[in-house]
């Protein structure tokens, strides 16, 4: 049943990140100031307005969608990137595949919100800029799964057929490797989404994230700490999407990983 539940959550998050130009009762960025902190249920702001006068729920919708497409560009940015790196490792040995595996070991070791905000501050944080930073938390963790089953399918019969007749190892990679370990890459990115939506609100929140006049989950909870005691909603609204969601994700991965796993059944 929650699975189900999380299913729904996620499609309306996507219902509304696509159609948040209709759907919202504003645009984010417009002024209502005689209505500053206008508390929720208020005639014209159903979540109430923050201390410009601007409403919430039309900066949640916005929010959504911008939050959503930095974590959706990054996870595939991180999937494809880790993944081809597990294939360099499991293709060429040696020398290769020691130098990528030490980068793997420096990632992991490495506080990604640290190297974040060094990044950030040196080169700006403009949104293409953000979203290919955000795609490069957690890929060392596809470069070792698609280096361990690249390894293992390498070793099976099908592919040293294919090899055999011929084929070039970027086809048997891609075009016969590939769709027989995709399973356990898809469970890997519905449980880095999350991760990287946390990441972005985590940013965002110390003010390198998205920047104004976008706004973000994260962005707003930052603005939002300021009045936890004279408007508490400003910061709870964005925050319960964040709790909502990322749970949402991980409690489909939790269900993709039990049925695409063999192991497990």
């Amino acid at each position: 049943m929650s699975v189900y539940l999380g299913l729904l959550w996620i499609a309306i998050v996507v219902v509304v990140a696509v159609l948040a130009n209709q759907i919202a009762p504003y645009q984010h960025t417009a002024l209502d100031l005689p209505n500053r902190l206008a508390s929720p249920f208020h005639p014209k702001h159903l979540l109430g307005t923050d201390e410009l006068g601007r409403d919430v729920l039309s900066r949640l919708i916005f929010s959504v969608r911008i939050s959503v497409l930095v974590a959706l560009g990054a996870t595939i940015i991180s999937a494809s990137f880790g993944t081809a790196m597990g294939f360099a490792t499991a293709h060429f040995r040696g020398r290769i595949e020691q130098f990528i595996l030490m980068l793997a070991d420096f990632q992991a070791a490495m506080p990604f919100l640290i190297l974040s905000l060094s990044v950030l501050a040196f080169f700006g944080n403009a949104l293409p800029l953000f979203i290919g930073l955000m795609g490069l938390y957690g890929w060392e963790r596809y470069a070792r799964i698609a280096r361990g089953l690249a390894i293992s399918a390498s070793a099976q019969g099908y592919a040293g057929a294919v090899r055999q007749l011929g084929a070039s190892p970027s086809r048997v990679y891609l075009r016969h490797i590939l769709p027989n370990i995709s399973s356990t890459l898809i469970v890997s990115m519905t449980l880095t989404f999350p991760e990287i939506i946390l990441m972005e609100s985590s940013l965002s929140f110390l003010g390198l994230g998205v920047q104004p006049p976008m706004t973000s989950l994260g962005n707003m909870v930052g603005y939002g700490r300021e009045y936890m005691t004279r408007a508490p909603w400003i910061m709870f609204a964005p925050a319960a999407l964040i709790v909502t969601t990322t749970l949402s994700i991980s409690l489909l991965g939790d269900w993709l990983r039990d049925r695409l796993d063999k192991g497990l059944q």
